[in-house]
Parts: C-alpha cells; sequence; structure tokens
C-alpha cells in the first residue's frame, strides 16, 4: 500500500507530508483546494506526463516522494536490476524547464520505466474512464480481462498472423500483367548489367591500390635503385660494411666473451640487410609497367563507380543486389504457380482461425454471463435495484468474417430503470449511472487484479442520496481487500472513512497556500458538517455529521460480524 506521499513546490502545495494508511482514505476539501493536485502529483510519481507548470510559481523544482510497503514487485526489481529492502521509494523531480528525473529506491530510472512500476503498483480511475466505458472499442478489452482470456486470445492472434503473413505474400505477388511486364524487364536490363560487369568481393580496393601503385612508378623505381645502390652497390655499400664489422667484432669476442651478445647482433643484421636487398630486388625485377595496364585499371574502376552511383550500393552490395534482382525475377516468373500455392494454404489457414475464434467465441460467452451476473449484483447494491446488463454480441460484417481480435463485435447495453428496452451506455447512462457502472467494475475486476492501491478521482460525479451512501458502501467493501483513496465531495461516503484528509486552501502574505490535515473524529464531524451545509456549521449539522458516522460504523460492524 501507499504509506507516505512527500509533495514540495507542485501547484499551490509548498510542502505537505501525507500518512496514508490501509482500507478507505478519503480526500474532501472545497472546490479548488488542490484536491486533484494530490492526485496529479501521485501520478507525477508513478510516470505520468508532467509540465513545468506543475512546478510552484517561484521555486525552482518541484519533488514528490512516494513510499510503497508490503508490495511484492521483485519480479519488476530484478529485471531492472534494482536493490530494494522493506520499503519501496519512488521519486520524481520537476525542473521548471519541463524536465524531470525518477529514482526507485535512489537508482534513477527512465520515466517509462517508472510508468510501467506505477502500473503494479496504483490503478488510478478518474473522470476520463466513464468517456472510456462509453468507448465500445473498449469492450472487449473489459471483457477478456474479466474472463481472463489472454492465452486464449493469443492462441488465436496466433493463428490470425500467420493468416496475415500469406495474405500479404499473395499481395506482393499479385501485380498486373502490365506491371509484371515492366518490372520484369526492368530487373532482366539490371541482372545482365551487373552480369557484365563480372563482379568481384574487394576487386575495387585491390585495383585503386594497383592504379595508385602504377600512378607513381617513375618515384618507386628511384627510390628502389637509390636504396639497392647503398645496400649492395660500389665497395663500400651497406652489406659489405656490415659483413666486415662483423668479421672484427667475431674476432673482439673470442678474446673478450662479454662482445658476444654484441658480435651476434651484428651478424644478425647482416642477415636482415642481405634479406631486405633480396627483397627490393625482386620487387624491382618483377616491376613491369605499361600503358595498357594502366588504362585498363582506370576504365574498371570507372565502370565500378558508374555502377555504385546508379544503384547507391558499394561493389560489395551489388554482388547482393544482383542476387536480389535474379530473386525478384524468379518471384515474377513462377509468380502464378506460387499464387496458386498460396491461395490453398490461404484457405487452411482461414478454416483454422475460424476454429480459433470459435473457441475464443465460446470462452467470452461464458465469461459474459459471469460478468453481466457481477455487474447486476454490483449494480443493485449501488441503488440500481431494475437495472439491466447485457453483453451483447454480434459477429463481423466484414469479409472473411474476423480480425486481429477474433470474430466478435462486442458492446455493453443496458437498461437503467423497469420497462425500458436495453441499449448502449452512450445513449442509456447518465453522469451518476456511469460512476456506478465503472465502480462496480473495477470492483469486479479488481478480484483478480494484484495492483494493492486503488484510487478514484470524484467517483461521485452525479450521485446523491441514496445512490450516493451505497457508493460509499461499496468504496468501503473495496477497501477490505485492497487500499482505496478516494476524492469527494459528499458526505455519504466520507463517513465511510478508515482515515480522513481535508485539503485547504489559505492565502498568507499574498500566496496561495494548501494544507492536507488528517482529521481526528472531531474534525471529520466538522468537514460532515461543512459538507452538509458550507460554512454554516450548526449544532444540528453536527449531530447530522455524528449520526452519519455512528451509521458506518454499524455498516462496517456488519460487514465483519457478516
Amino acid at each position: 500500500m501507499l504509506s507516505e506521499l512527500h509533495i514540495e513546490n507542485i501547484a499551490v502545495i509548498e510542502r505537505s507530508d501525507i500518512r496514508f494508511g490501509p482500507g478507505l482514505n478519503i480526500l474532501t476539501g472545497e472546490t479548488g483546494a488542490g484536491k486533484s493536485i494530490v492526485i496529479d502529483a501521485i501520478g507525477a510519481v508513478l510516470g505520468d506526463r508532467v509540465s513545468r507548470e506543475l512546478v510552484r510559481h517561484g521555486a525552482e523544482k518541484a519533488l514528490v516522494t512516494a513510499v510503497f510497503e508490503g508490495v511484492d514487485v521483485s519480479a519488476w526489481l530484478r529485471e531492472n536490476e534494482i536493490d530494494c529492502e522493506d520499503e519501496l521509494i519512488l521519486q520524481r523531480r520537476i525542473s521548471l524547464d519541463g524536465k524531470s528525473s525518477c529514482r526507485v529506491c535512489g537508482t534513477p530510472v527512465t520515466a517509462a520505466q517508472l510508468r510501467e512500476l506505477g502500473s503494479l503498483l496504483v490503478d488510478v480511475h478518474g473522470q476520463n474512464d466513464g468517456r472510456q466505458l462509453m468507448d465500445e472499442r473498449r469492450h472487449r478489452e473489459y471483457l477478456d480481462r474479466f474472463g481472463e482470456l489472454e492465452s486464449v486470445l493469443e492462441k488465436y492472434r496466433g493463428e490470425y498472423k500467420k493468416y496475415r503473413e500469406i495474405q500479404k505474400e499473395i499481395e506482393k505477388l499479385s501485380l498486373d500483367e502490365v506491371e509484371k511486364e515492366r518490372l520484369s524487364e526492368s530487373l532482366q536490363y539490371q541482372i545482365k548489367e551487373l552480369e557484365r560487369a563480372e563482379l568481384k568481393a574487394g576487386e575495387k580496393d585491390a585495383l585503386v591500390s594497383r592504379r595508385d601503385l602504377l600512378r607513381n612508378s617513375e618515384k618507386l623505381t628511384e627510390a628502389l635503385d637509390e636504396a639497392l645502390n647503398l645496400l649492395y652497390g660500389g665497395e663500400d655499400n651497406a652489406v659489405s660494411m656490415a659483413q666486415n664489422a662483423s668479421y672484427y667484432a667475431s674476432r673482439a669476442s673470442a678474446i673478450a666473451q662479454e662482445l658476444e651478445g654484441a658480435a651476434k647482433s651484428i651478424d644478425d643484421a647482416v642477415f636482415s640487410l642481405t634479406d631486405a636487398v633480396e627483397t627490393l630486388r625482386d620487387f624491382r625485377d618483377n616491376l613491369d609497367f605499361s600503358p595498357e595496364e594502366y588504362d585498363q585499371l582506370e576504365s574498371r574502376i570507372s565502370l565500378l563507380n558508374k555502377l555504385e552511383r546508379k544503384y547507391s550500393r558499394t561493389d560489395a552490395d551489388l554482388i547482393a543486389y544482383l542476387d536480389e534482382c535474379r530473386e525478384k525475377l524468379d518471384n515474377i516468373q513462377y509468380a502464378d504457380e506460387r499464387i496458386a500455392k498460396l491461395r490453398r494454404e490461404l484457405k487452411d489457414q482461414t478454416e483454422r482461425c475460424r476454429r480459433a475464434a470459435a473457441l475464443l467465441h465460446e470462452q467470452r460467452k461464458a465469461a459474459a454471463e459471469r460478468l453481466q451476473e457481477r455487474i447486476v449484483r454490483e449494480l443493485r447494491e449501488l441503488n440500481m435495484p431494475s437495472v439491466r446488463f447485457a453483453v451483447e454480441f454480434k459477429p463481423l460484417e466484414s469479409d472473411p468474417g474476423f480480425d486481429a481480435n477474433g470474430a466478435d463485435s462486442i458492446a455493453f447495453v443496458m437498461s437503467a430503470n423497469a420497462g425500458e428496452e436495453l441499449g448502449r451506455i452512450s445513449k442509456i447512462a447518465s453522469g451518476g449511472e456511469l460512476s456506478r457502472i465503472m465502480l462496480a467494475m473495477k470492483n469486479v475486476f479488481a478480484e483478480k487484479d494484484p495492483v494493492g492501491t486503488m484510487i478514484f478521482d470524484e467517483i461521485d460525479t452525479g450521485v446523491s442520496g441514496i445512490a450516493a451512501q451505497r457508493v460509499g458502501e461499496k468504496l468501503y467493501t473495496v477497501s477490505r481487500g485492497k487500499q482505496v483513496l478516494c476524492v469527494t465531495h459528499l458526505p455519504q461516503i466520507a463517513a465511510m472513512a478508515d482515515g480522513h484528509y481535508r485539503i485547504a486552501k489559505e492565502e498568507r502574505e499574498g500566496r496561495t497556500y494548501t494544507q492536507v490535515t488528517q482529521l481526528d473524529r472531531d474534525g471529520r464531524a466538522a468537514e460532515l458538517a461543512r459538507l452538509h451545509g458550507g460554512d454554516n456549521i450548526t449544532l444540528i449539522t453536527l449531530a447530522s455529521a455524528e449520526e452519519q458516522m455512528a451509521a458506518a460504523e454499524r455498516f462496517k460492524q456488519s460487514l465483519d460480524k457478516g
């Protein structure tokens, strides 16, 4: 659970330290006091996108730190090579230029990593979730998640992937005759041109090296002749002088043994010089420069350069491109045969997809029955006694009757009142009904969700009276299995709190400050009275608040006994 939240320089909150407990944690306050800012701060430390506007005016940076206890994210920590002891500490620092830095247990991480970890820790339900519920494209996703159909869906998608691969291959081969002829002629021309060039790997480098050698042949000959003359020409050449030195050094070492090393070094030098002379002489004797060879080299290099420019490839890549052209031409020439074969494969794969889709459909139907029963039960507990809820299935109309998600078009339909026909949620449900439907679904899904903390930001939109009381009771019921944080304006919901936090705004020296205060019982009574009657708190509104808290305690005790 989220045990501590430190907020520093976030919007109107200069500094706040909040300790949350297990169960139902309620946040209340006047409109604009900063309730949503607390939720935004939690979102920031969970990896949501942030902007410079989040930083308090006049501050250089903002900071949010969240401490989680009793959570098991060991697999994520191992995968990201992060060491963590008993407490999991998340931190997000936001600078004035909009940049941010993230840390987990002191280790720097990216915002994407923080977001991934955050999804394992907290499930945030905001007002946008109601719009998602009206988006029928999401209904299949909701049903599959409830029915835990991931493995069945994944198996179907494997078959569908094969189907699409065959289909794409057919599309690639299915050219019209004019296009096929044009492409065939183009490939044949390119193949002939490259084959005539008789390309060889590494040839160009060797040709350029030989050409550069010929280009400098006169200087090379002069240098070789001069070196050979100094080494072996005339009486006082280097080899003769080294041989004489070797002779006399050998005689000296016979008298003084300590000179044996020097004599051997001179003797080795004689052999080295002799070998060098032989190498230079052989190279000089084998030099065969002719204008014809130079012209041939220039012509060949020019041809390779031309081909490289034309095809935008190096000489080595041209060889691979030639093979590619041959393969493409072969595909065109034998396309009809291959298409016929692929169409037979596509027919077989279509049947496999339909069988996998039928299995997925049956699993979804079974899951839909369970979901309908659970949602109706939850909604009736939320003061919607006449509600009917159903999952509507329709086959896909487009050929071949299935897509990447199966063969079903799925939509949630409902009737909120007795005597009304089932209809689309987007057309039937009011704002308050949407809030309760979403709460019901969250409660159902939460049973199989390992996330330990749920946040509801103004779940009470459009709800009042008895419905509000039922929503509060449902939130408390959910909080018996998970930690729940809820922002609300309704006393019926706030009365159910295990921990109640008041968010208040005040002005000091021309600046606005927001404070978050955990309330004791008297503070809770005063806050409930304010939610009932505004600033005009009277003995009657206080008594009503006390009665509401007492009723909430009786409800909690009835659950404990039940």
